[in-house]
């Protein structure tokens, strides 16, 4: 059952560290064992930890073709709705290089451009994910990355999940390979004989995946280090128990360390919601984990005000954020740091997680405090554009010089002196 709580201080979210040495360890061997023997390491641990023995990693052409042709209609409609609103929404984030001229005719600007070569991770295991092709694919589409390649692992008969591979062929992604874990993030750094090295790899997944994306950090780009989903819930009197209870278990189902947290006002509220939180587990057919979930990770902290809840909603700096109060807007702006915000009754967060447009892969594990959702800036990279005229090295030149020779940087002082001198 999920506990109330009279205090912020006395919810704790459980930190489980456990192994978590041993498990970097084991990533850094995978990967060494990637760069070294290539297509012969993706298979081998392919088939130690997914238990299929594959002849090759590339998945046809033809299946991804096929992808469509037996599923339900209204669900290739949906998902090609999802992919309108995503690819709509991130259009709006696109930056264009820019320059300006300035009176001595000094040229300034911004020259921005795509990456090259991005790799998505789609995670596989207890669920599949078609909505993590289309928000991780549509920035980088946006942003004008030419090549996206695929990587997710296979199922028990050595096949990507037909749901998955239908979102990479709505997006025209068709370079997808059945490997996940540790070894494909290696395979995207580094490169093997098959699969071409990345720029930059974004994508949730699991511990492995995780401590693997922070390893390979420095040889390509990363989107984030994924922790487990979050949910926080500010609610007044006047919010329904059943929704709020829906929302908070609609994050506990996704993983046993996931934390669904409400705060409330009202005490008749937080036991309504701890009684209907506990009929609905009963209901899930993922209830076991939910159930941990809830146990070890969720909470209802009773407040005194929403001034308060919103204070201490800060400083959880949640993935998604839930205002179900009166007038959700007039508290926009107390709230520093979230993920995603979610106003009013209507906006529950699975509508962010499929739909609505904004990206779901979002900032976890308190770190909104300082970073954003995956967005198109994320698959595009920024060049200074300097083309200084004459006039004004002439007329700053000696202020340069002196900085640089404060700094003990002579020689760069000397590469403007020699310019003057020369003119003169």
């Amino acid at each position: 059952m999920i506990k109330i709580y009279r205090q912020y201080t006395e919810f704790k979210r459980r930190e489980n560290n456990d192994n978590l040495e041993e498990k970097r360890q084991r990533v850094l061997e995978i990967i060494q064992q990637v760069r070294m023997n290539g297509d012969k390491a993706l298979l081998a641990f392919t088939k130690e930890f997914d238990h299929v023995e594959l002849s090759s990693l590339r998945v046809p052409v033809e299946e991804i073709e096929q992808a469509d042709q037996k599923e339900d209609p209204a669900f290739v409609s949906a998902l090609q709705e999802a992919a309108e609103k995503i690819r709509s929404f991130h259009q709006k984030q696109k930056r264009e290089s820019w320059f300006s001229t300035e009176e001595d005719g000094t040229i300034l600007g911004q020259k921005v451009t795509p990456m090259d070569r991005v790799g998505i991770y789609v995670p596989g295991g207890t669920a599949a994910y078609p909505s993590s092709v289309l928000m991780n694919a549509i920035p980088a589409q946006v942003a004008g990355v030419k090549e996206i390649v695929m990587v997710t692992p296979p199922n028990k008969e050595g096949k990507v999940n037909s749901y998955v591979l239908l979102a990479a062929k709505i997006l025209g992604i068709d370079e997808i390979y059945a490997v996940g874990g540790a070894q494909a993030i290696a395979a995207l750094a580094y490169g093997t004989e098959t699969i071409k090295p990345v720029d930059k790899i974004v994508g949730p997944g699991n511990i492995f995946v995780a401590l693997a994306k922070r390893e390979v950090f420095g040889q390509v780009g990363i989107d984030m280090i994924a922790g487990p989903s979050e949910i926080a819930i500010v609610a007044d009197e006047n919010a329904n128990p059943v929704y709020l209870a829906a929302d908070l278990l609609s994050q506990a189902e996704h993983d046993p360390m996931a934390s669904s947290v409400l705060w409330t006002t009202s005490e008749s509220l937080a036991e309504a919601v701890q009684l209907e939180v506990e009929k609905q587990l009963q209901q899930l057919p993922r209830e076991r984990i939910a159930r941990e979930s809830i146990e070890n990770y969720g909470g209802i902290i009773v407040v005194e005000s929403l001034e308060e809840a919103f204070k201490q909603v800060n400083q959880m700096a949640p993935e998604h954020l839930e205002v179900m109060v009166e007038q959700p807007f007039a508290w926009l702006p107390k709230i520093k740091h979230a993920g995603a915000i979610f106003l009013g009754t209507y906006s529950s967060e699975p509508v962010g997680d499929y739909f609505a447009g904004p990206n779901h892969v979002l900032p976890t594990s308190g770190t909104a405090r300082f970073s954003s959702p995956l967005n198109v800036d994320d698959f595009m990279k920024k060049s200074s554009i300097i083309a200084y005229s004459k006039e004004a090295l002439f007329a700053h030149g000696e202020k340069i010089i002196t900085l640089a020779e404060k700094e003990g940087l002579h020689a760069h002082g000397k590469a403007i002196a020699v310019r003057l001198e020369g003119e003169r």
